[in-house]
């Protein structure tokens, strides 16, 4: 079915929904090197007008990969609330956001249509929404979670502290993590990148972590980053771990290159449940990134916005305790500048909140990217004001191990601080039991280490 306007005289004619929605996206490096974006100002305003005027029926029913050949697409399809998708298959993309946008919708509202949409009908309406549209509508949803705390309740704003380190070296890891902890990061989780993606290394950093953790009765998680399959075999030998993560994508074909199918997810989440150190029911942590799709050919011609709309609805599925977006980590080819880098993390926070998915995200660049720390730090205090469930920290900002830049373990506290939101609060009690916090600020003491050094380690 061909689909057409007319803009200033000139006729425009779309051969699918697949490509209205490229066509609509926002300019992204990405969707011009897969050749799927408009390829003028003009085009793209076309293309937003069709994708106006469609029903969110019409996007069910044209996902933009086939269902016959993609658990991503079956399990997005089959799992939704049929009762609540028939009160809104009939609205138009535009009164959608509409609705969305409306003072009078409220956040229980947009809790039960979240049952009601598959990621295409996010992505299309993602699409007609301008950046501050994006951290208003996404401003009014909090999806919390729980695994040993609970992440995600307003008025709250939590990190992960990523003490990575360029050898898994782990008195360089516990300096790392002792410097985070000093700052006020690592209430939403203590979680590693190893540069060693075996089942001994991964347990002995998971030891590691689970011995400070008890010694110094943190309230927090743990993880070791490693590929899905290490971490279950290291938990079945016994290393102790919260929860367990992968990177996943947009299609099948894209987690089979990932080195993981659906099965995988649900092997590890029963044996967390089983075995895991966790006290709440949600175990798992993915992470995704705006681009990963093309990166291994697996984004069957569709735009990156829209493969990473499916992530979220496919991460929906297994009820995780935390996703984010690394929305600067691929690089230029994919992002190319800070303007496209702060797009795609509103973008992306909004999508997954309204999926129902408890979202963070990892504020960064990579330094090959025209964007710098400035850029970063913008995007992260709009993600504060969107009501972002965590950040990331990481030493100075510079991760050295995957050479990224990042956010530094204290700008959550700046962030915190400006707009008025908190750790999560069994943290920063124990945060002011140290002196490092008090009335929700960073004291004098915070950015000592020496205050987790014992005599003997």
């Amino acid at each position: 079915m061909a689909y057409k306007t007319m803009l200033s005289g000139q006729t425009f004619t779309f051969d699918s929904v697949k490509e209205v929605l490229g066509k609509a996206n926002e300019e992204k490096s990405g969707d011009r090197l897969a050749g799927v974006a408009a390829s003028s100002e003009r085009e793209r305003v076309a293309a937003k007008e069709v994708l106006a005027a469609m029903t969110l029926a019409e996007l069910r029913e044209n996902p933009v990969v086939p269902y016959e050949i993609d658990d991503v697409t079956r399990i997005n399809q089959d799992n939704l609330n049929e009762y609540a998708y028939n009160r809104m298959k009939n609205l138009t993309v535009a009164d959608f956001r509409e609705w969305i946008l409306d003072y009078k919708t409220t956040e229980a509202d947009l809790r039960d249509v979240s049952k009601a949409l598959t990621a295409e009908m996010v992505a299309g309406v993602t699409k007609l929404m301008t950046n501050l549209d994006l951290v208003y509508a996404a401003n009014k949803m909090m999806v919390p979670a729980r695994c040993n705390t609970t992440i995600g309740l307003r008025g709250t704003l939590a990190t992960r502290l990523q003490p990575n380190h360029t050898q898994d070296n782990l008195e360089g890891i516990t300096a790392s993590l002792f410097e985070g902890l000093s700052y006020g990061a690592g209430d939403a989780l203590i979680g590693l990148n190893p540069v060693n993606d075996t089942v001994s290394s991964l347990a002995e950093v998971l030891k590691r972590f689970d011995e400070i953790k008890n010694e110094y009765r943190i309230p927090t998680q743990i993880c070791v980053l490693g590929h899905i399959k290490t971490q279950i075999e290291a938990v079945k030998k016994g290393a102790p771990a919260d929860m367990i993560f992968q990177s996943i994508a947009g299609s099948q074909k894209g987690n089979e290159a990932f080195g993981f199918t659906t099965e995988t997810i649900w092997e590890a989440r029963d044996l967390m449940r089983r075995k895991g150190t966790s006290t709440g029911p949600n175990v798992l942590y993915f992470e995704t990134g705006e681009g990963s799709e093309l990166s291994s050919d697996s984004h069957y011609g569709a735009d990156e916005l829209t493969m990473e709309a499916r992530c979220y609805a496919y991460a929906r599925h297994f009820s995780p305790f935390m996703v984010n977006t690394v929305v600067g980590f691929i690089g230029p080819e994919y992002l190319y500048d800070s303007k496209q880098m702060i797009r795609a993390g509103l973008e992306d926070h909004f999508m997954a909140k309204l999926l129902g998915v408890p979202m963070g995200c990892d504020c960064c660049y990579t330094n090959h990217m025209q964007a710098d720390q400035n850029d970063l730090e913008n995007l992260t205090v709009l993600l504060g004001s969107a009501g972002v469930n965590y950040v990331i920290g990481v030493p100075s900002s510079d991760d050295i191990m995957l050479n990224y830049q990042s956010n530094s373990y204290h700008d959550a506290s700046a962030v915190r601080e400006i707009l008025n939101k908190r750790p999560i609060h069994e943290f920063e009690k124990w945060l002011e039991s140290y002196g490092i916090m008090e009335n929700g600020k960073l004291t004098a003491r915070a950015g000592d280490p020496t205050l987790f050094v014992k005599k003997g380690r």
